[in-house]
């Protein structure tokens, strides 16, 4: 268990890295779905799943990070069923992590788009070509994404009660400081 009050740099870096990423490729998801079909459009859907597959294997180089380097504990003041949702929630949050981007990938499949990772390396598809399929994984696709970004938004409101009604350091130990 970890006894520090502070996550390790790299647990930082990884946060604030995914952060930026997965906000900016749902950004990017919703600008793109309403774009008319043009080449254009084929471009940023094959950047979407670069980013996307990035963002995969950044998870999963999170989660080992995670698992070898646990969590600060949060502040003994905090109520056991906050401790509880937020077990929850970072859990749900990652598996979202992985489960959007397997969406993403298992959707191309049974759409029939093949992912060419950065134009070079092909990605095998996991399923065959199946619109039916195809069209129930990108509403699981979506879906997912917008769960996520609820949960991202609990997060980001329960960092900031944290910071400004509890006056803890649960905020500030994600972000980069001075060690004290």
């Amino acid at each position: 268990m970890n006894t520090s009050t502070d996550f390790t740099k790299t647990a930082i870096i990884l946060h604030w890295l995914m952060a930026l990423l997965l906000i900016g490729l749902f950004a990017v998801g919703l600008y793109m779905s309403d774009l008319p079909l043009s080449p254009w459009k084929l471009k940023i859907y094959s950047w979407h799943k670069w980013v996307g597959i990035s963002a995969f294997f950044l998870a999963l180089i999170r989660l080992v990070w995670r698992f070898t380097h646990p969590a600060p504990k949060l502040p003994d003041i905090t109520p056991l069923a906050f401790r509880f949702a937020a077990r929850i929630s970072h859990g749900v949050l990652y598996l979202l992590m992985i489960a959007i981007p397997v969406s993403g990938w298992l959707m191309s499949s049974a759409k029939g788009f093949q992912t060419i990772y950065f134009g070079i390396i092909p990605i095998p598809d996991m399923l065959e070509k199946n619109k039916e399929l195809g069209d129930i994984l990108q509403e699981t696709h979506e879906i997912l994404n917008y769960l996520f970004i609820g949960l991202v938004t609990v997060h980001v409101g329960a960092s900031i009660k944290h910071h400004l009604i509890d006056k803890d350091d649960v905020l500030t130990r994600m972000l980069f400081r001075q060690k004290r």
